[in-house]
């Protein structure tokens, strides 16, 4: 009963499960995002924040018909993948959707437009789709959480049958806990490797194929699971005798290095391989990994179990050395936590700003509170009260874990989630958002594009059209930029006529804020109208 209450608590504690998080943005197209042409272009670019792996079938250009366009060979150097053009060239507005792997395995998935000749409706996709199913990315985080759990219910009863625990008392609750656990990090990991196939192909949970697991097997996500089932199945051939108490100094050396090997899996698998320093940020994240797995599982050993059936003598052995254990492992998690935390927050304001700064807090927070909940442990430790008073001594226990199953619940969201420095880099540095729209008068419409649509200098692009969109010579184009509540007058914009139904000058917009456009086109000697629109440049 005791065992399942267990196992319940970290299984069943309310989990949110995390939305598919992009980790690498977008920081660059071309054609640059909302853009016309005048033809179309042979290759359409696409620049990430850090390299992509491809996913086949995933990146694709819908016509304006909707329509896919045919393509060339599509190939990925680094952050930039290139997508040539074979086919296609109608007027209207084109649809270029993709999806790609990240350096730490997570998905990412868009799509940009660009118009040729004029914009037209944007085409829907019907195949390749960039956004993932939420269904697959609740099931991705429910099971990281799953092997989370598990981990420390295998850690933490293995290493207190090998060091703490008294010889008169049964091991049977114990090895019981220990091999659920092994179970659901076993599990855990078989899953994994089956949800990254439609994680990262947008498909849902039904639509996993061999093709699609190949595709797994073959990245540094799928060879990381794959070394962490062999080591599971060495470490279950292995661990029996040493959780009967029978296992020999090898058998429990033997343990224990399979178990670090196992560990070290997790950080290769996640926001560790794609860190500024991979190497230390791996480091630090296995031991991170380590120490909380060895305190969440030792505390489920203690209010489980020892405080509930030890005797006072062996409590006043066992809570000291316990307690030192915890101070180690508490100190490790502080050291680690600072230096994942220097990693992924940069700038300071991420920590606030961010989806995954705030966890951050949250979990911090959590934290915070175990230790002074652990404190209260400790105090009735070292003023030898705790064997006295064995059920205050369960009580603090009980509480700090599940608050720590509470830690271990965001942390599974955490690990989900875009991390701080890459979601502050791409607000700051998300490829040119355009400005593109169509104004109308009673005597035409003109198409605006401006380009990037930043402070600095700019672009501006004027289409002409009838009222029923047909291109509409023009004798003189006229175009204005004030910025009134900064006091800025109306700046006259050089416009050249490229034909006679396009222009383009080039405006300085040195000042953020709500620039007002004026544009006023001359159709025939007496036949002239202005429109005005208002562009928000940050």
């Amino acid at each position: 009963m005791v065992t399942g209450a267990l196992v319940g608590l970290f299984l069943l504690l309310g989990l949110a499960p995390a939305p598919a998080a992009a980790h690498a943005n977008l920081l660059d197209t071309n054609p640059a995002n909302g853009t016309i042409l005048n033809e179309m272009p042979d290759q359409v670019v696409l620049t990430f924040s850090e390299p992509v792996r491809l996913i086949p079938g995933r990146i694709v250009v819908v016509a304006p018909d909707g329509e896919l366009v045919e393509t060339g060979e599509i190939t990925a150097d680094g952050p930039t993948v290139t997508i040539p053009i074979k086919g296609g060239g109608a007027r209207g507005t084109y649809l270029v959707s993709y999806r790609v792997i990240s350096q730490d395995s997570h998905p990412v998935g868009n799509s940009i437009t660009f118009s040729v000749g004029a914009p037209s409706e944007v085409p829907e996709l019907t195949y390749g789709q960039a956004e993932g199913d939420p269904v697959v990315a609740a099931a991705v985080s429910a099971n990281r959480y799953l092997g989370y759990g598990g981990l420390v219910l295998l850690v933490g009863p293995v290493l207190m049958l090998i060091r703490m625990w008294p010889q008169r008392l049964s091991r049977q609750g114990m090895v019981r806990l220990a091999w659920i656990g092994f179970g659901l990090v076993t599990v855990s990991s078989v899953l994994a490797v089956w949800l990254q196939a439609p994680y990262s192909s947008g498909d849902s949970l039904s639509d996993v194929d061999l093709d699609g697991l190949q595709q797994v097997l073959g990245s540094p996500f799928g060879i990381a699971h794959v070394v962490r089932i062999g080591v599971l199945i060495a470490l279950g051939l292995v661990l029996r005798p040493v959780l009967s108490g029978q296992g020999t100094r090898s058998d429990v050396l033997l343990v224990g290095l399979l178990g670090i090997a196992g560990l070290a899996t997790w950080p290769f698998a996640g926001h560790p391989i794609a860190a500024p320093i991979p190497p230390l940020a791996i480091l630090a994240d296995g031991i991170h990994l380590t120490a909380m797995a060895v305190w969440a599982g030792g505390l489920v050993v203690l209010v489980g179990f020892l405080l509930r059936h030890a005797t006072g003598r062996e409590l006043a052995a066992i809570l000291p050395e316990w307690s030192r254990w915890a101070t180690g492992l508490v100190g490790a998690l502080a050291l680690t936590g600072v230096v994942m935390a220097v990693a992924e927050i940069r700038p300071l304001e991420a920590l606030w700003e961010t989806t995954y700064g705030r966890l951050l807090l949250a979990k911090l927070g959590l934290v915070a509170v175990v230790l002074m909940v652990a404190a209260g442990s400790r105090n009735l430790v070292q003023r030898r009260l705790a064997p006295h008073r064995p059920r205050t001594a369960r009580w603090l226990v009980g509480i700090e874990t599940v608050l720590l199953a509470g830690v271990l619940a965001v942390t599974s969201v955490l690990v989900q989630t875009t991390p701080a420095r890459t979601a502050i880099t791409g607000a700051d540095q998300a490829f040119p958002t355009d400005y593109a729209a169509t104004l109308t008068s009673p005597l035409y419409s003109v198409q605006v594009l401006l380009e990037p649509g930043g402070l600095g200098s700019n672009t501006l692009h004027l289409y002409s059209y009838t009222l029923d969109g047909q291109p509409l010579p023009v004798e003189e184009w006229r175009a204005t930029a004030a910025l009134p509540s900064e006091g800025i007058e109306p700046i006259e914009i050089l416009l050249l006529p490229l034909t006679d139904t396009h222009a383009f000058g080039d405006v300085a917009l040195p000042v953020a804020g709500d620039w007002e456009f004026t544009i006023t086109l001359r159709i025939s000697e007496v036949q002239q109208a202005s429109v005005e629109t208002t562009v928000s440049i940050r």
